[in-house]
């Protein structure tokens, strides 16, 4: 039997009143008269998400095959669907990232799904709980009924699902967590553009919440290349617009609140009470952009109901299956409406942004950007004193290589052990599980800690906050407040500045871009000590390799770097996380002692580094590209 909320969306109210009588269960689905009713977004009513019409959906045997029946257990029939391998189903960085089109191709998501399923030991999901949850962009709904039959088709004991779907990837982690779950299905192409034409993501978290590791994402994409049946279990499409429990047999699904668990852990790491007393000062004005994306659902829970903050300040705070037309990117580029508000003469003192799924941050104070590789330096330096769950201090520290070096010199001035990592969480988990390593980041706008096993765009903001809120606590009203600005500039007094750069030119041509890599390679192996480029005067050139501490893998080309004598870098490699083409990345950092310096726009600091990184890699040879897409 299901149990469901007693305010129905009006959907679920006319899904339930149209139910077919031919049905015995009780779970509920939309009749295609009602078809009127589909939406482009989730509209909030009473803090909630109103779930538009169901588009259909289904899994199709391959070619002239049929679906035959392979058990029939206490009250649901499982079907062994025959398929066929698909090309182009190898996991990235970040789990299985495509345009929507292909996924919603026959089979393509299901083929997946009951790949990742052949690749677990039985002992990890048989008779076992598994958590599902999402971004809200396009194709969710359809997925996530996809994936529950699939996983009741493979013997899975229980999927704890996000009401309407909706997990930030931080919350799956945490309800994984907390909930002592096997793993968890996150439905997100992260910071992506979402809708009909556009991006689409699946990827699978382990059992302490950290994404799967390569060993498992290989055995994945081996198994898509062989697959030859999917088991689905020929079960009603589960509503998900409210919280209860639906059982079919030994099979059972369970709608929960998609904030609660998130905002219990977020309550054991900070003082709210410390967060709140800044918010609610009337000389402290805040703003969050959610940029119509999932940390919408997670704003008006945390910010005004718990710490107080105006509900006004928060903006773009309903989640969208298109983000309301946007790309849920927290940066310069592409959160510029923010970027607007806080550099406006009135602008708010304090302004943050996440991405789509929520794992990600941008940082922002009264004219003035933190970038990602100075913020996480500051938030590990003042943790301590600043944040309850670190009272005992930090265990360790991490980045990923391309991120700057800010890290390195609080971590060295703190005593702490410190770790370089490739790009990708997943390589944070292993230290984390380990209990070598308490705060880390990435210059690609994560942050986050050992609270979970993902980075969060939440977590980054409340931790910033909190920094604020304890400079800040004995400040009486009508005293000039320290400000964002004044904790990052005391920060590079104390500890230098790392004057960092990052230019992406996205969806270039496959093979330019490829050709540039291996050609950058090529020369790193080549290069010498002591030899000259430009002004500057080489240490070294390699192709980042990394080798785990803890378990003893070992990742390769994981970027090419030149590292010249002063300390200053540039980086080159080709992300992951797009869905379409390749996105080169460009990385460039110099080290600044001289506090005179600091003031200099990075741009400006940087430009002969820039010039010599364009020159080396010959990216416009190779890519045809004039400018990047993207400078941060």
């Amino acid at each position: 039997m299901a149990s469901c909320c007693n305010s129905l969306s009006l959907e679920g109210l006319l899904s339930s009143a149209f139910r077919s009588s031919k049905r015995s269960s009780n779970a509920i689905s939309i009749p295609s008269s009602f078809s009127h009713l589909k939406t482009h977004g989730f509209p909030l009513k009473n803090n909630s998400f109103s779930v538009p019409h169901s588009r259909s959906f289904t899994i199709k045997a391959s070619s002239s095959s049929s679906s035959t029946t392979i058990v029939e257990p206490e009250g649901i029939k499982i079907t062994s669907v025959p398929t066929k391998p698909i090309e182009g189903q190898k996991t990235g960085t970040s789990g299985l990232r495509k345009k929507v089109k292909v996924f919603m191709e026959e089979n393509y998501l299901s083929n997946w799904i009951q790949s990742l399923f052949n690749s677990l030991p039985p002992e990890d999901y048989k008779n076992g709980v598994l958590v599902l949850g999402g971004d809200g962009r396009y194709f969710n709904r359809e997925a996530s009924q996809i994936i529950i039959k699939i996983a009741a088709g493979n013997g899975v004991g229980k999927i704890l699902v996000g009401r309407d779907g909706i997990l930030s990837t931080p919350a799956v982690s945490a309800v994984i967590r907390k909930r002592k779950a096997n793993g968890g299905f996150i439905m997100s192409a992260s910071h992506n553009p979402g809708g009909p034409e556009y991006d689409w993501g699946i990827k699978f978290n382990y059992n302490s919440g950290q994404p799967a590791p390569e060993s498992i994402t290989d055995k994945i994409y081996g198994n898509t290349l062989s697959i030859s049946e999917i088991k689905v279990a020929e079960i009603p499409d589960i509503d998900l617009s409210c919280t209860g429990v639906t059982k079919y047999g030994n099979f059972t699904v369970e709608v929960i609140d998609s904030v609660s668990d998130y905002l219990e852990l977020m309550e054991s790491v900070f003082d709210f009470q410390l967060i709140k007393k800044l918010l609610t000062r009337p000389d402290f004005r805040f703003a969050f952009d959610a940029m119509h994306a999932v940390t919408g659902a997670y704003a008006k829970p945390i910010f005004v109901d718990k710490l107080g903050a105006c509900a006004d300040s928060i903006s773009n705070g309903v989640p969208l299956e298109d983000f309301g037309h946007g790309h849920p990117d927290p940066n310069l580029t592409y959160a510029k409406d923010l970027v607007n508000t806080m550099y406006s003469e009135n602008g708010p003192d304090f302004g943050a942004a996440s991405d789509g799924d929520g794992d990600r941050n941008m940082v922002l104070g009264k004219k003035f950007f933190v970038t990602p590789s100075d913020s996480v330096a500051i938030i590990a330096a003042n943790a301590q004193e600043a944040i309850p769950y670190f009272q005992g201090g930090p265990k360790g520290l991490a980045r990923s290589m391309p991120t700057s070096g800010a890290l390195d010199r609080v971590a060295e001035k703190l005593g702490l052990t410190f770790f370089e990592v490739p790009t990708g969480w997943k390589f944070f988990g292993n230290l984390m599980d380990a209990g070598k390593l308490s705060i880390c980041g990435e210059e690609s706008f994560g942050t986050g800690s050992d609270h979970i096993r993902e980075k969060d765009g939440i977590w980054a903001v409340l931790a910033w906050l909190s920094i604020i809120a304890y400079r800040n606590k004995d400040k009486k009203p009508g005293e000039k407040l320290v400000s964002v600005s004044d904790v990052v500039k005391q920060h590079w007094a104390t500890y230098g500045r790392n004057f960092f750069s990052r230019y992406d030119y996205e969806e270039c041509a496959s093979e330019g871009a490829n050709k540039m890599i291996e050609y950058l390679r090529d020369l790193a192996s080549k290069s010498k000590a002591g030899e000259k480029y430009g002004n500057y005067v080489l240490q070294f050139a390699d192709d980042f390799s990394y080798t785990d501490p803890v378990d003893g893998s070992v990742a390769s080309k994981q970027g090419v770097r030149f590292v010249f004598t002063d300390g200053s870098r540039i980086i080159f490699r080709l992300s992951g996380t797009g869905s379409a083409g390749a996105t080169v990345r460009v990385y460039i950092e110099q080290f600044e002692p001289d506090a005179s310096k600091h003031d200099l726009d990075a741009q400006v600091a940087l430009k002969p580094l820039i010039d010599l990184a364009l020159s080396v890699s010959k990216l416009k040879d190779f890519t045809g590209r004039e400018k990047p897409t993207v400078i941060t």
